[in-house]
């Protein structure tokens, strides 16, 4: 890597280098429940809302003990919109707390409670875990692609995963917008830190000049 890629790596990294499963206290593993608390977070973000709000709401979930399908299935759906409006998660409350409880009842009925059956399922299959995923109610291509992002180090075959967005961001950043090489620029765990990274700084074209400014 030249000194130049080297530095914006670094920065880019130090600046926006959080998850979003670690910004909303998902201590994210391969097994049931962290996975199932990373697609809640997942079908969160699945509307047009601020990012924060989202994150926001996945705490308040969790945080009202809805961390396991059995736990959100077995909540009222009063109980779900409750959690979400104390995050002010508005205009789609109603609607997600409703996406929410099927989602739950759709992972218990056909992975039993564990999303690794949805992982062996795919056989290997990126595409094919993509996808599964997008079966699970409101979940569509930008959730199942948070997803894959997010989950890449504990699904290994994932890796790299790398959006549009992303690669849009490592482009203007003068990083290499190909998934393979750009995951050669940070050690393998690091793979969904960078990812969240480009993603962060393309959401704000101001950021991808100021870091292109101080690289």
């Amino acid at each position: 890597m030249t000194q130049q890629r080297h530095t914006t790596v670094r920065r880019l990294m130090d600046q926006y280098g959080q998850t979003h499963a670690e910004e909303a206290g998902i201590r994210l593993r391969n097994t049931p429940a962290p996975l199932y608390q990373l697609l809640t977070l997942c079908v969160l973000f699945s509307v047009r809302i601020k990012a924060d709000i989202a994150v926001a709401a996945a705490r308040e979930l969790f945080g009202a003990g809805l961390r396991t399908p059995r736990a959100m299935a077995d909540s009222s759906w009063q109980d779900r919109v409750n959690a979400l409006g104390r995050a002010h998660y508005r205009r789609y409350d109603e609607s997600t707390a409703t996406a929410l409880g099927a989602g739950a009842e759709l992972v218990l009925d056909r992975y039993r409670g564990d999303l690794r059956r949805l992982r062996d399922e795919a056989d290997g299959d990126p595409g094919r875990v993509r996808e599964l995923l997008r079966e699970v109610p409101r979940i569509g291509p930008v959730g199942a692609a948070i997803f894959c992002r997010e989950a890449q180090t504990v699904w290994p075959e994932l890796c790299p995963a790398f959006d549009d967005r992303a690669r849009e961001a490592a482009a203007e950043l003068g990083l290499p917008s190909a998934p393979e090489a750009l995951a050669r620029l940070v050690d393998t765990e690091d793979l969904p830190r960078l990812a969240a990274a480009l993603v962060r700084v393309e959401l704000s074209k101001n950021s991808v000049d100021d870091l292109l400014k101080t690289a």
